[in-house]
């Protein structure tokens, strides 16, 4: 179940999430992470946090590793088969070293033992709030890029896949059986339904976006 707060909560602010079976646990961290101006929201069980997870939400999660029906080990598994990107902060009573590898192995920010010092707590919440903001960031970057390559002909695609690779247009020519111009005539036109300022700005984007070159390659459009 979530716990109850008193707090007026702002949904588009960032979240610290708290996953806890232990209730007085979940409240001082509520009050912990409150003191520095963080909004939170606590939970008993893992299920009940999955039920209300809001996946485009900037937030982190503060989740122990032992708990009744879902551990915390079993959630993390639970949000990477989702895709989910949240960056996930584990504490334990009973941890040791295979513990936190396991933890981190999986994308875990760190591993925290109980009892914790407040201050180290607050400072890993920050950071990780600072790459979960990171992450939305790259995402927004990943879905921009890949609707515009949804936009791109088949032909489109396999010319912007070698200019990618750094072929010069002679060079895409005779690789596609076709003609410099009308090579140049497709540079043209992916650059304009792409909204760049130049074919090299939008190769960097594509590639900075980390999306998969597979979309340029099989496709009819």
């Amino acid at each position: 179940m979530q716990l109850e707060t008193t707090a007026e909560e702002d949904p588009l602010a960032p979240c610290v999430y708290i996953v806890d079976d232990d209730r007085e646990l979940c409240a001082s961290l509520e009050w912990l992470v409150g003191s520095v101006g963080l909004q939170s929201r606590s939970f008993t069980s893992a299920a009940d946090f999955l039920d209300a997870f809001d996946a485009e939400r900037i937030a982190c999660l503060i989740v122990d590793v032992r708990m009744p029906d879902i551990s915390g080990f079993r959630l993390q598994e639970m949000l990477n088969e989702r895709r989910a990107r949240i960056p996930v902060i584990f504490v334990s009573a009973h941890g040791d070293i295979k513990m936190s590898v396991r933890a981190l192995q999986q994308g875990a920010v760190t591993f925290i033992e109980k009892p914790y010092e407040p201050q180290h707590i607050i400072d890993v919440v920050q950071e990780a709030l600072e790459s979960a903001r990171s992450m939305r960031e790259e995402q927004r970057q990943r879905d921009r890029i890949e609707e515009i390559l949804s936009t791109l002909t088949s032909r489109e695609r396999e010319v912007l896949r070698l200019v990618i690779e750094g072929e010069p247009s002679k060079v895409i020519a005779h690789a596609l059986g076709i003609s410099t111009r009308t090579v140049d005539v497709h540079r043209t036109r992916i650059r304009e339904k792409s909204g760049a300022p130049s074919l090299a700005v939008l190769v960097r984007d594509v590639l900075q976006s980390g999306v998969d070159l597979e979309l340029l390659e099989g496709r009819s459009g």
